[in-house]
């Protein structure tokens, strides 16, 4: 049971990635995160409410969040703090780059995600999991050739490094949600409302200090409808995650691999919405690293 919901997770996240897409081109970073964060508060309001002031409203419910407490809240805002600088460096990357690019690299995160259990929390990698890692990163070395052709030089496109550091912080962020999560037994809602709060906080204090002022100078905000609909799916792909993850028989490696095939639905829209180029030889690639993730994931 817990597949169907990793899958829902997977499509919706897709569908979150292409809604960023439209929403970013030629606009305002920092008022599109701001916004989106809007809407993934106002979903998740009542649960905060609940979880501060214990009314009752979501007991026995897949909705309940425990009381809160200022060790979980420290905890929490560190996990806002990280997965704010992912996303400022994932959504400039997004605004420049096509997403067919941009979804297969992002999709590598489980490759690093795993060298940073090898190296931060002591984790031992089989021969099978070195061989899929080393498939990923050959394909990502072959998208840099493909890249070219778009005029995307990876040496020398500031969005790319900033695409591979979005990336990069994605993963150490999973590493934290693990520690989080099992080791300091943080409750899943409890995570997902309250860091929708700090999420919405960061974005706030960041357009206010860095946008605002320079509105005139940098680029102009349009209002999207597909904003709105970037927290709206980025928040239930959240929480059909953390459920599925939570059931019983739910294996990790098989949910990240779930989590990821997001990519073939950004692969879609970049050949059908964006017209993007080099789509075939793109998915040839792309099949290489879904390769490389199935080898990490189910290989033992």
């Amino acid at each position: 049971m817990w597949v169907y919901f990793v899958i829902l997770s997977a499509v919706f996240l897709g569908v979150y990635d292409i809604c960023k897409k439209v929403s970013l081109k030629k606009n305002a970073v920092l008022v599109v995160m701001f916004l989106s964060s809007s809407v993934s508060l106002l979903m998740l309001s009542p649960i905060i409410a609940d979880s501060f002031f214990s009314f009752g409203w979501f007991d026995g419910t897949v909705f309940f969040a425990p009381k809160t407490s200022l060790r979980n809240q420290l905890f929490i805002i560190l996990k806002a703090f990280i997965v704010q600088a992912s996303w400022l460096c994932n959504f400039y990357a997004m605004k420049h780059l096509p997403i067919s690019i941009v979804g297969p690299v992002r999709s590598s995160a489980p490759a690093w995600t795993l060298l940073g259990a090898v190296l931060i929390l002591g984790e031992r990698l089989s021969l099978n999991q070195w061989i899929g890692a080393v498939i990923i990163l050959s394909c990502l070395i072959l998208y840099a050739n493909y890249g070219k052709k778009e005029g995307i030089e990876i040496k020398h496109n500031k969005k790319v490094f900033l695409l591979i550091l979005g990336t990069l912080i994605g993963s150490a962020s999973a590493l934290y949600d693990k520690i989080i999560l099992k080791t300091l037994q943080i409750d899943r809602m409890e995570i997902q409302a309250w860091f929708s709060f700090y999420q919405f906080l960061l974005a706030f204090v960041m357009m206010i200090i860095f946008w605002y002022p320079n509105k005139e100078k940098t680029d102009k905000f349009e209002f999207r409808f597909s904003i709105l609909l970037i927290g709206f799916f980025l928040t239930v792909a959240d929480f059909l995650y953390f459920y599925g993850l939570q059931m019983e028989g739910a294996l990790i490696g098989i949910v990240s691999l779930i989590r990821r095939s997001n990519v073939i639905i950004s692969f879609t829209a970049g050949a059908i919405l964006f017209k993007e180029k080099n789509i075939k030889q793109k998915a040839f690639i792309l099949l290489g690293i879904l390769v490389g993730i199935a080898v990490l994931c189910l290989w033992k």
